[in-house]
């Protein structure tokens, strides 16, 4: 039997197992490009939702993951990490970190590992959602495993 997963998503459960993490992709029918439409398809709160935000600080990238409930203050998060402006990455330097198209980041299976922050507030919901680096693809997982599969550094985005 062939695997059902597109080629970026096997990428992703691949960083998945291969960190100790048992969170299945499933393919949604519909697009789930935003934390809203995630979070309908889902039938969860959208603060549940957890977005992979690709930005360009001090000539690298930097992935933030942030609840879909919140927006990144970037002068805030930027003097909080001691780091140069943070702007958001370009369609193409996004692909580049990541391997992956916007509304389908996920948090893993990227060619390299990238600098990440992980917004606290994620941390009130016992079960998060993140792109399985399609639009149309999602896992289940928890927070902790979350700091965990990134290395991410835990940081208030907002």
């Amino acid at each position: 039997m062939s695997d059902p997963l597109p080629p970026r998503s096997r990428a992703v459960q691949d960083a998945l197992r291969a960190a100790g993490i048992p969170g299945e992709i499933s393919t949604l029918p519909d697009s789930a490009a935003t934390a809203a439409l995630a979070a309908a398809a889902l039938g969860v709160e959208v603060g549940a939702i957890a977005n992979s935000l690709v930005f360009w600080c001090d000539d690298e990238p930097l992935l933030v993951m942030t609840s879909g409930a919140h927006r990144v203050d970037t002068a805030a998060l930027a003097q909080r990490l001691g780091r140069g402006t943070i702007r958001r990455a370009t369609p193409e330097q996004v692909r580049d970190a990541t391997g992956q198209a916007i509304g389908g980041v996920a948090p893993a299976g990227h060619p390299r590992p990238l600098t990440t922050v992980v917004d606290p507030a994620l941390a009130e919901f016992p079960q998060l959602w993140a792109a399985g680096g399609t639009p149309h693809t999602v896992f289940p997982l928890t927070f902790a495993e979350l700091v965990h599969l990134t290395g991410g550094t835990v940081e208030k985005v907002d």
